[in-house]
């Protein structure tokens, strides 16, 4: 419990709670939520297993086979990746226990993991859980982030086992091409590192531009394995499905974990997944002009306001620098501010790591009037500030 610092994020989280305890209108940009329910179809699924009394027993820990053929069958179609279901697939409960799990797996004590900064907590923490000490390298996919990991892999004692990479990345938003995967693995299996991507946004890419997955290198499936989550892609967070593929080693180490820690998700969830995976996937292109639209508003509204955010070319955040003035005042107090002056909720920087720090995450999980409406509320309070700072 020394190692883990208390967890930044909460303390927004507690004063958001209070302040709509209190009665305020709080529009709420902070956690990635998903404020559209699944498709019916999959909602009706879980209603019809959930029937059955044959349901409500022990599940398995490493997915039911229909459901892991149902996403080998999905990285075929959208990856061209061939993954064999028994061997080279796993069910997850989210890609967040998954991560967790596999540290769990591979690294004891000792151990260094290179791990990306600014990053989801999870990438860091998951790791010093289990006893390992974290190396932080750049998210940026530059020459600058190559030259890192050969620094690492010169000065690190004992040398680094694992790298976990995340494209499109929470929360910067950063992505790469293929180009950059075929790097990373003939890196990765030069210096005999295992890979860890975590491709919970794989859906949620813009203006014509999809995400790439490692496993469509020849030879990644030698040193890599990805984790991917239903969560957003199908508007099921608190379902709590998700996936690792790839490496059979390490997906076999990985449920063997899994089978000590749990007996899987509740068994209907598992097969309304089925529905999702294998039915209509009219969700997956409406859930991304969606957050594509609520994206070009935010961009658009919030520079009117005087708050110039870059453009993200995928996931549902907006990694934004503070707005000019506030550099000074740090993230966590920014986002203290703006909650309560401004009414609007955002994730402070500092809390992915001390890269982040003079940044804060903006999620598009509210509609475009509501984010239209934070623009207002923020513009009032920037111009507050200014005229009294």
């Amino acid at each position: 419990m020394r190692r883990l610092p208390p967890y930044v994020i909460a303390e927004v989280n507690a004063m958001r709670h209070a302040a709509r305890r209190a009665g305020r209108d709080i529009i709420d940009l902070g956690m990635g939520n998903p404020d559209h329910p699944p498709p019916q179809h999959v909602i009706d699924k879980l209603c019809e297993v959930a029937g059955k009394a044959s349901a409500h027993g022990y599940s398995q820990s490493r997915g039911i086979p229909g459901l892991r053929k149902a996403q080998a069958n999905y990285y075929g179609r959208r990856f061209n990746v061939d993954l064999d279901p028994e061997r080279e697939v796993v069910v997850t409960m989210g890609s967040k226990e998954g991560l967790s799990s596999m540290a769990t797996a591979i690294v004891a004590p000792g151990d260094v993991v290179l791990a990306p900064s600014p990053s989801y907590p999870i990438h860091t923490y998951g790791f010093i859980i289990a006893g390992a000490t974290i190396r932080s390298v750049p998210t940026t996919p530059d020459e600058a982030y190559w030259h890192a990991l050969d620094q690492a892999m010169a000065y690190t004692s004992p040398r680094p086992s694992v790298l976990v990479v995340n494209y499109p990345s929470n929360p910067t938003a950063e992505t790469v091409d293929l180009a950059f995967y075929e790097r990373l693995v003939a890196w990765a299996r030069e210096n005999k590192v295992w890979v860890l991507s975590d491709l919970a946004y794989s859906e949620l890419y813009y203006d014509g531009k999809p995400t790439r997955s490692i496993l469509e290198v020849p030879g990644a499936k030698e040193c890599a394995v990805e984790f991917t989550s239903m969560s957003k892609t199908y508007s099921m967070a608190g379902w709590r499905m998700g996936f690792a593929v790839g490496n059979p080693q390490l997906i076999a180490a990985l449920t063997r974990v899994k089978s000590y820690l749990d007996y899987g998700a509740f068994t209907p969830i598992q097969a309304a997944a089925c529905a999702a995976l294998n039915g209509p996937q009219d969700i997956v292109q409406e859930n991304r002009l969606r957050y594509q639209n609520r994206r070009d508003v935010m961009v658009e509204a919030f520079g009117r306001a005087g708050w110039d955010i870059p453009t993200p070319p995928a996931s549902m955040f907006a990694w934004a620098p503070l707005p000019p003035g506030f550099h000074n005042m740090g993230s966590l107090e920014f986002s203290k501010q703006l909650l309560e002056e401004a009414g609007v909720a955002v994730a402070a920087g500092i809390g992915y790591g001390e890269e982040g720090e003079g940044y804060v995450r903006i999620a598009m999980v509210e509609n475009e009037q509501r984010i239209r409406q934070a623009a207002r509320n923020v513009k009032r309070f920037l111009q507050r500030e200014t005229a009294t700072g």
